[in-house]
C-alpha cells in the first residue's frame, strides 16, 4: 500500500528503519530482526540507501523481500549521490517490477573521504529535485527528510544553522511531490513541536512524522548526533555517561528515556513514530510494547 493512505487511518504510525548489511552473517542478522519486528505490525518498514550509495542493489533486494517475503509495507531510500538520471530512472523501474511503491527521496551524505557533496554528472544536487523526478517516473508515494534543528550544511553567514533557509528548502520538497515526511532523529520533544508549528505556519500540511532512535551505546550517539547537528540534552547525557561501562544499564536507560519520549509525543498529537533500529529489534521491541500497553490504541491523533 503507499504510506500517505496508511497515515491516513487516524490511527497512530509505528514503523521501523533497516540498513543494508555488508556480509552475509549481517543480513542473517537483519533477517532475525525483522521476523522478531513483524509480529508487532508495524505500519511499514523502510530500507536505507549506503553512503554514497554503496549499497543500492542491496538496498533494491532487500526492500523487495522485505514486502514479498515478510508481507510487510516496505519503502526503498534513494539519494543523489553518485548515480545519474539514467542509473537512478533504473532504480526506479526495478522497484517497480518489485512491486515497491514507496520511496524515501534524499540528497544523501557526500561519499566517505569527500567533505562536500557534488552532484554527479546529469545528476540531482537537491532532494527537492530528486522527489521531482521520481514524481514524473512512476507512481511512487514519496517521502522526505525534515530536520527539527535544522540541516546541519544549512547555515548563515555567522555559522548558526539557518533555519528559515532550511524551511524554504523543505517547501520546495512538498511542492515538488512530497506527501509525508520524517524527521531526523532528536532528543527534546520541544524541538520537534516548534519545527511542526513552523511548518504549519508555512502552510506544510503533510504528515511529519518523528523519527526516534532509542540510545543504545553512549560514544556511537555522540557520533551520530555530532554528524547529523542534533543535540543531546544535558541531564540525559550525565545520566547516560554514569553507566556508560555498563551496557546492560545503558539500554535500560536509553529504552526507558524513548519510552517516555515517545509517549509525549504521541500524547501531545504526533502522527506516530519512526525507530532508528540500527538493525536491532530487542529496542524497539520493547519500547513498542510498552506503549501499545499504555496508549490506547484507538484514539486518533490531533
Amino acid at each position: 500500500m503507499r504510506i500517505r493512505e496508511l497515515l491516513s487511518s487516524g490511527r497512530p504510525s509505528f514503523s521501523f528503519e533497516f540498513f543494508p548489511p555488508k556480509t552475509d552473517e549481517g543480513l542473517e542478522s537483519l533477517r532475525e530482526s525483522v521476523r522478531a519486528l513483524r509480529d508487532l505490525d508495524p505500519t511499514f518498514v523502510s530500507v536505507t540507501y549506503g553512503a554514497g550509495g554503496s549499497t543500492r542493489d542491496r538496498t533494491i533486494e532487500l526492500v523487495s523481500e522485505v514486502q514479498r517475503h515478510y508481507g510487510l509495507t516496505a519503502m526503498a531510500h534513494l539519494t543523489c549521490v553518485g548515480a545519474s538520471r539514467d542509473e537512478i530512472a533504473q532504480v526506479l523501474d526495478r522497484l517497480k517490477l518489485g512491486h515497491v511503491k514507496n520511496v524515501l527521496a534524499l540528497r544523501g551524505d557526500p561519499p566517505k573521504g569527500e567533505e562536500s557533496f557534488t552532484p554527479p554528472a546529469d545528476g540531482f544536487a537537491y532532494a527537492s529535485e530528486l522527489t521531482a523526478f521520481i514524481k514524473q517516473r512512476g507512481d511512487f508515494c514519496i517521502g522526505g527528510a525534515c530536520y527539527p534543528e535544522g540541516h546541519v550544511e544549512c547555515v548563515s553567514a555567522t555559522g548558526d544553522r539557518d533555519l528559515n533557509r532550511d524551511l524554504e528548502n523543505l517547501i520546495k520538497k512538498t511542492e515538488s511531490g512530497a506527501e509525508f515526511l520524517i524527521s531526523q532523529l532528536f532528543f527534546d520533544n520541544d524541538k520537534y513541536f516548534e519545527f511542526v508549528a513552523r511548518a504549519r505556519k508555512a502552510g506544510i500540511g503533510l504528515p511529519i512524522i518523528p523519527g526516534i532512535m532509542p540510545i543504545t551505546n553512549v560514544e556511537q550517539i555522540k557520533r551520530f548526533t555530532t554528524m547529523c547537528g542534533t543535540s543531546l540534552p544535558a541531564t540525559l547525557i550525565r545520566e547516560m555517561e554514569r553507566f556508560r561501562d555498563d551496557k546492560n544499564a545503558v539500554l535500560s536507560q536509553g529504552v526507558a528515556y524513548a519510552t517516555a519520549q515517545c509517549f509525549d509525543l504521541l500524547q501531545r498529537g504526533a502522527p506516530g513514530i519512526h525507530f532508528y533500529t540500527l538493525n536491532k529489534s530487542n529496542a524497539t521491541r520493547t519500547i513498542l510494547t510498552a506503549l501499545r500497553t499504555i496508549w490506547p490504541p484507538a484514539m486518533k491523533p490531533a
